[in-house]
């Protein structure tokens, strides 16, 4: 999602890579997916996040989420 990172892009090919594999183990479709993992990113945003910043990192999260998804 993000342009420039700090994390190389074998980092995150390799975390997503772990991820999608979970899924495929449970056979989750779509939706449930959908679901688990935006459940993952409120608990991110809920506890490693302090509390002043949530709102400005939520969107910025949701602003790159919806470009990534444009530009595809």
């Amino acid at each position: 999602m993000a342009i420039q990172s700090k994390y190389s892009n074998a980092q995150v090919e390799s975390i997503i890579a772990e991820l999608l594999a979970v899924l495929d183990k449970h056979q989750s479709p779509t939706d449930l997916s959908l679901m688990a993992l935006g459940n993952c990113v409120t608990h991110l945003l809920q506890n490693k996040v302090p509390a002043e910043a949530r709102q400005v990192v939520t969107e910025q999260f949701a602003k790159a989420l919806s470009q990534s998804v444009k530009s595809n």
